[in-house]
C-alpha cells in the first residue's frame, strides 16, 4: 500500500483490500479507489477514525475526539472483520469462541457464555465440529440468553428450542449449567426471577461482577443483530434501551413478534468481558453502513450503537453486510 494517507469523504466509496489474498477462511476486502494507507491513523469517516490491529485486516473503531457527542453515545466501535461468506464467519466465530473457553476457564475455571436467537445460532454450527466439539471443556461452560421469547420451551419461537436444536443438544453441556428462563411464569415474573438467579450465580462465584459498574460481568457475549438495528429485545426509540437500574427487564410490546419477550439492560451487555456482533446478508448493509458510518437519518441512537463493553467489542461481517460499508 502508498506509504501516504488520503481522506475519503464519506464509507460508502471505501472499502479495503489486502494486496496479497489469502485463502477464504480470512477476511476479504474490497478496493476502491482511492488507496488507503493504514501505516498511521486514517480518517475516512466525519465520525470515526481507523488504526490498524494487526496485519490480518483487522481494525480499531474509534470516534474522534472532537465527537463529544458521539463518545457520550456510543463510546468504542470496536474492531471488525469482513469475510467473503457467512460460512467463513462461523468457522472464525468457532475459533473465537473455543479460545475465550479455553482463556476464562483456565483463568477462572468456568465459561459464562450469553448467546441470542436468530441467524446467530446457525453461526455457532461450527462449535459441533472438529476440532472444537472434543476440545472444548463443555463442562466448565454455562449458557444464558440475552433475550428470549415467552413461550414454551418447545415452541418454534423460542430461542432455547434454537440453541438446543442447533448445537446444545450436541455438546456435553451439564444440564443444571443450562440457563433459560422459567417458561411457565408470566413474562414480568420471569424476568425478575431469572434476575434472581443471576445473583445467586453472583454470589455463587459463578459469574463475575464489573467493578466499575456492580453488574455481572459474563466473559463473553454473542449477539446478532436486527434489520432495524435492534439487539437483544431492545429496540429502536422503545423506553427499554434507557433502562439503567435492572439486570433483567421484560417488554410487552415487541415490535417484532412474538410481542412478550425478557431482555438483559444494556448495563449488563456493556458489563462483558467480551462481546461479539454477528452480522450477515445484505438486508442489514444499510443499518451497517448507519451503524459504523455514523451516517443514521434519524438523530436517534441504534440499539447497535450502544453496544460499548467493558472488554472488547468484534464485529464478524460476512460481504454482503459489509457491501454498503
Amino acid at each position: 500500500m502508498a506509504s501516504s494517507m488520503h481522506l475519503c469523504s464519506h464509507l460508502p466509496t471505501t472499502h479495503f483490500h489486502q494486496t496479497n489474498p489469502t485463502p477464504t477462511s480470512t477476511p476479504l476486502f474490497f478496493l476502491k479507489t482511492p488507496q488507503i494507507s493504514f501505516t498511521k491513523p486514517s480518517i475516512i469517516s466525519p465520525k470515526l477514525t481507523i488504526s490498524p490491529l494487526s496485519s490480518k485486516g483487522i481494525y480499531n473503531f474509534t470516534p474522534k475526539a472532537s465527537m463529544t457527542e458521539v463518545n457520550s453515545q456510543k463510546g468504542s466501535l470496536g474492531s471488525f472483520e469482513i469475510f467473503d461468506s457467512e460460512e467463513t464467519v462461523a468457522i472464525s466465530l468457532a475459533k473465537y469462541t473455543a479460545e475465550l473457553s479455553e482463556k476464562f476457564v483456565n483463568s477462572r475455571g468456568f465459561f459464562t457464555v450469553v448467546v441470542s436467537g436468530g441467524s446467530l445460532i446457525k453461526s455457532l454450527r461450527k462449535l459441533v465440529e472438529a476440532p472444537y466439539v472434543d476440545s472444548i471443556d463443555w463442562s466448565k461452560w454455562h449458557v444464558f440468553w440475552v433475550d428470549e421469547r415467552v413461550v414454551p420451551k418447545d415452541h418454534p419461537d423460542s430461542n432455547y428450542k434454537l440453541a438446543y436444536d442447533g448445537f446444545l443438544s450436541k455438546v456435553p453441556i451439564l444440564p443444571d449449567n443450562v440457563h433459560a428462563i422459567n417458561d411457565t411464569l408470566p413474562t414480568k415474573e420471569a424476568a425478575e426471577e431469572y434476575e434472581i438467579r443471576l445473583k445467586q450465580l453472583v454470589d455463587s462465584s459463578v459469574l463475575a461482577t464489573s467493578p466499575t459498574t456492580g453488574f455481572p460481568k459474563f466473559d463473553a457475549m454473542l449477539l446478532g443483530m436486527g434489520p432495524d438495528g435492534h439487539v437483544a429485545s431492545l429496540f429502536p426509540g422503545h423506553p427499554l434501551v434507557k433502562e439503567d437500574k435492572k439486570w433483567v427487564t421484560h417488554i410487552m410490546d415487541s415490535p417484532k413478534p412474538p410481542p412478550e419477550r425478557i431482555t438483559f439492560t444494556f448495563p449488563v451487555i456493556n458489563s462483558s468481558a467480551y462481546i461479539a456482533l454477528v452480522v450477515c446478508g445484505a438486508g442489514k448493509a444499510g443499518i451497517v453502513k448507519s451503524a459504523l458510518g455514523g451516517e443514521n437519518q434519524s438523530s436517534e441512537v441504534l440499539p447497535v450503537q450502544m453496544v460499548s463493553p467493558e472488554g472488547e467489542l468484534k464485529w464478524f461481517l460476512d460481504k454482503d453486510a459489509a457491501s454498503l460499508f
